[in-house]
């Protein structure tokens, strides 16, 4: 199948193109620079120009492109960012695909379990109604924006993604050198819920939103059973055999992170019905196999 994919270069992108040109599908990446290479096409969320050639004959639209939550403190205008970058791009990359005269079979476009807001001790599934806060309303509007491939007929997913437990990179790339330092330890009183998923699942999880039929709207890609950030603690600790005596208090969390802290410290338990519906497998269910898989990686 020939893919088009944008966010190519992010840790999550980055793997998708290499797991899907492994299985000899045909990946263009769009860039948001002059393409350099024979696989990169040309696209400008900011202004809502899509290269038409770069999805012409693509089966399927994989958008992870988007400002990382965690990269910067939130400041009015990163906060800006955040929801511009997710929600222009996202209507260019539908307004486009809707204009094809032969469209794809499929818009997967990425989203966040951020959708469900702080759910505490309640288990939540794609069916739970979305939660209040900046990231929530980040994520209605970002899933919104999709709605042009929609209405044009394409199969779109809302890929909403948890925790995704890599050394490489993301929120918890930041986890492992702390911990193989012996100075990890659980954040704030450790008892909200982190909805976590090993890279290996959410690649495969990406891969079964493109090829399962049945597959449309919200699809939470976390592992089945979500953990408390003191059970997630302790695992890191078992797996690196590291202490993990150095708990951070939750206002330390908040001078350092400021507005983020509040949902760095807030609950999700999120469990993906829609995948377990649907025949998905996971490889890595638990913590500490997932951890294992990202250490061997």
């Amino acid at each position: 199948m020939r893919i088009a994919i944008t966010g190519s270069t992010g840790l999550i992108g980055q793997a998708l193109v290499r797991s899907l040109r492994a299985d000899g599908h045909d990946v263009v990446r769009f860039v948001r620079r002059t393409p350099a290479a024979p696989d990169e096409a040309a696209w400008d969320p900011r202004r809502g120009y899509v290269d038409p050639a770069g999805l012409a004959g693509c089966g399927a639209v994989v958008h992870l492109a988007g400002a990382g939550v965690g990269e910067h403190r939130w400041t009015a205008a990163y906060k800006k960012e955040i929801r511009d970058s997710r929600v222009a791009g996202t209507e260019a990359m539908a307004r486009a695909i809707a204009a094809l005269d032969a469209p794809p079979a499929v818009f997967v476009c990425g989203s966040a379990i951020g959708y469900y807001g702080d759910t505490g001790d309640r288990a939540v599934d794609e069916h739970a109604p979305a939660g209040q806060g900046f990231l929530p309303e980040v994520c209605i509007e970002w899933e919104a924006a999709a709605a042009r491939a929609q209405e044009a007929g394409v199969r779109t997913v809302f890929a909403r993604t948890g925790l995704v437990v890599a050394a490489e990179g993301g929120a918890w790339g930041k986890l492992f050198p702390i911990f193989r330092a012996g100075i990890g330890g659980r954040l704030g009183n450790g008892r909200q819920y982190w909805s976590f998923i090993s890279m290996y699942d959410e690649i495969a999880a990406l891969r079964h939103a493109i090829d399962t039929p049945e597959l449309s709207g919200p699809v939470n890609l976390t592992a089945p059973e979500p953990l408390t950030n003191r059970e997630v603690t302790a695992a890191m600790g078992r797996v690196l055999h590291r202490p993990t005596l150095f708990p951070v208090p939750a206002p330390a969390l908040r001078v350092v992170l400021g507005e983020f802290a509040g949902d760095v410290l807030g609950s999700q338990r999120v469990r993906p019905a829609r995948l377990l519906e649907t025949g998905f497998t996971f490889r890595y269910p638990g913590i500490d196999e997932a951890i294992r898989a990202a250490l061997a990686r």
